[in-house]
C-alpha cells in the first residue's frame, strides 16, 4: 500500500456544511485513492473558523511568522472551532462512504509537542507522531481525519499549524506523498510577483526562500513543513489550490497547476 497525506485548509474550508462541495470532492478522491491500494491520513486547518469565532467574542487574531498567536482563552476557541470543522469533514467522509476517524493530538498520544515561545502563546513546534495510532486505523480501512492539536509534557492543548503536522505526519509515516491544499496555486518567488511562480523548488530553494523571508505569512510555515517531511524521508511534497473542484484528484494526476517540492 502506498501511503499519502493530505492537508487541506486556509479558504479551502471556508465552507464545511455536509452539501459543501469542496467536501464532497475531496471524499470521493480519498475514496478513489483507497481503491486504488492507497492509505491516506488527512490533516485540517480551520483558520477562518477560527477567525470567526474569535471575532464574534470579541477577540483579535495576530499572526507571527504565519503563525496565530494562540493565549489561553484563544486555545480554548482553536479547540472547539477545530472539534467543528474536524466533526464536518469526517461526517462529509462517512456520508460518502469513506470510513473515517476524527483525532487530535490527544488521541492515544498522537501528537506531542512544545510551546514555540512566549511570543506565540500556546503555540506548538512540529511535532512528535505516534505513527502507530494512525497505521493501526489503516489497518481497519478506515482514514484518520487529524486536527491540528498537539499535547504538550503537562498534557496541555497546543495550537499547531495544520502544515506543520502533515510535514510531520509525512516524515513518520515516510509517506509516499504530501499533499498541501490551501487557496494558493503556487509558490512565488517574490511574494509580490505572480509571474515569479514555480512548478518546482529544490529543497535548497526552498529553504532560502525561508531564511530570506521572502516565504512570508502562511506560505512560511508551507515550505518548513515540506523540508520536515523530506528530511524526514517523504519522498515528495506539492503545494497546490484546494479550491478547485477534486483539487486531490487533479494534484494527484499532475492536471492542476502546482508547486513541487524535491529534496
Amino acid at each position: 500500500m502506498n501511503r499519502v497525506v493530505v492537508k487541506i485548509g486556509g479558504h479551502a474550508l471556508d465552507d464545511v456544511a455536509g452539501d459543501a462541495s469542496t467536501l464532497q470532492d475531496l471524499a470521493k478522491d480519498v475514496e478513489s485513492l483507497r481503491s486504488d491500494a492507497t492509505d491516506v491520513v488527512v490533516v485540517h486547518g480551520g483558520g477562518p473558523q477560527i477567525g470567526d469565532l474569535l471575532a464574534q467574542l470579541g477577540e483579535t487574531s495576530t499572526f507571527v511568522e504565519g503563525l496565530r498567536v494562540t493565549d489561553e482563552t484563544a486555545m480554548s476557541v482553536v479547540a472547539m472551532a477545530l472539534s467543528l470543522v474536524n466533526v464536518r469533514v469526517v461526517a462529509a467522509f462517512n456520508h460518502a462512504g469513506v470510513r473515517a476517524v476524527g483525532l487530535t493530538g490527544g488521541d492515544d498520544g498522537l501528537l506531542s509537542a512544545s510551546a514555540r515561545g512566549a511570543k506565540w502563546g500556546r503555540v506548538g513546534g512540529a511535532p512528535t507522531v505516534h505513527a502507530e495510532v494512525v497505521e493501526g486505523l489503516w489497518s481497519l480501512g478506515i482514514t484518520p481525519v487529524v486536527s491540528s492539536i498537539a499535547v504538550d509534557a503537562a498534557g496541555e492543548l497546543l495550537n499547531v499549524n495544520a502544515d506543520s503536522v502533515a510535514g510531520a505526519l509525512a516524515a513518520a509515516l515516510d509517506a509516499d506523498a504530501l499533499y498541501l491544499l490551501s487557496d494558493v496555486d503556487q509558490v512565488r518567488t517574490d511574494p509580490d510577483d505572480p509571474a515569479s511562480a514555480v512548478s518546482r523548488l529544490t529543497g535548497a530553494e526552498a529553504r532560502s526562500l525561508v531564511e530570506s523571508g521572502r516565504a512570508r505569512d502562511g506560505m512560511r510555515p508551507k515550505l518548513i513543513a515540506a523540508l520536515d517531511a523530506l528530511d524526514g524521508g517523504a519522498k515528495s511534497v506539492t503545494l497546490a489550490n484546494g479550491t478547485h473542484p477534486h483539487a486531490l484528484r487533479e494534484v494527484v494526476r499532475g492536471l492542476t497547476t502546482s508547486t513541487r517540492v524535491v529534496a
